[in-house]
């Protein structure tokens, strides 16, 4: 079993700092294999903010696989916007865009879906869909496929804004189901959710587990509390943790668990009583 620690949209710059020393904490009990963020670490992509998130991540464990938000990419500085889009990210942050981490069980890949020419809208392209198939190619079929980016492949319920999702989701889902990835992991709405893909993408005997994060630490939490996930991937079993910030105890506490299992290539969700029978 594999454990991701997955926070999401920090917006440092409009950060509650209250929470960031209780989630520090809480991370490095969980000890995660790998903690995730999906995009989003500043509010306005200045250097300032910057300094502040990759502060705050160094005293997060490690390995981290961190991909970019469209708050990463200057908003009001065209000049930095259009020509050096994710310098400071780079700078201060990491210099590949789309990182991965594998072992024996997992394989984690990130992958860039910030774009300057749009104000927040993503997208992903041939090249990196390329890059991700042949990254997957030759791994055994029992590690757990994991991609990780930004902008959502599908939204939760209650939200209708179809220009949320990653633009070319399309052409990368069918590259997803030929590569067998099982687990998409996003950010961007301020909403958890965790489902499947095959209301939204009708591809035969295919359907990856979708998790979305909320806002782990910003003021910016649009009617949900601040949260984060913690995934724990087997290969035919993954399980969601939600955990939510409680402002009376001034911690995180578990809200939720979601569980998760195979059949075939699809993932679907399964009640106690399934898993108890061993179903």
């Amino acid at each position: 079993m594999r454990t991701l620690v997955h926070l999401s949209d920090l917006h440092f710059g409009r950060v509650d700092p209250e929470l960031l020393d209780p989630l520090r904490e809480l991370v490095h009990k969980i000890a995660p294999t790998v903690v995730v963020v999906s995009g989003d670490l500043t509010q306005r992509a200045k250097s300032e903010q910057f300094e502040e998130a990759k502060a705050w991540l160094d005293t997060l464990p490690g390995p981290q696989i961190i991909v970019p938000g469209n708050h990463d990419i200057s908003l009001y500085n065209v000049f930095r916007r259009f020509v050096l889009p994710l310098d400071r990210y780079k700078r201060y942050i990491t210099e590949d865009l789309d990182p991965v981490y594998i072992d024996e069980e997992v394989a984690v890949l990130g992958v860039n879906t910030a774009r300057s020419l749009t104000w927040k809208d993503g997208r992903v392209n041939k090249d990196q869909v390329a890059k991700i198939r042949e990254t997957l190619a030759g791994l055994p079929k029992d590690v757990v496929r994991v991609v990780v980016t930004h902008h959502p492949f599908d939204l939760p319920e209650g939200c209708t804004e179809e220009d949320d999702l990653v633009d070319r989701a399309h052409m990368a889902m069918d590259a997803f189901a030929e590569s067998g990835v099982d687990l998409l992991m996003a950010g961007h709405l301020h909403k958890s959710h965790a489902g499947n893909t095959q209301a939204r993408y009708k591809i035969s005997e295919y359907a990856a587990l979708v998790v979305q994060a909320g806002t782990a630490t910003s003021t910016r939490g649009r009617g949900e509390v601040n949260s984060f996930n913690v995934i724990r991937t087997e290969r035919e079993k993954i399980e969601v943790d939600r955990y939510g910030w409680d402002s009376v105890h001034k911690q995180f506490q578990l809200l939720q668990t979601e569980k998760f299992m195979r059949s075939g290539n699809v993932w679907a969700e399964v009640n106690e009583g399934l898993l108890a029978a061993g179903i």
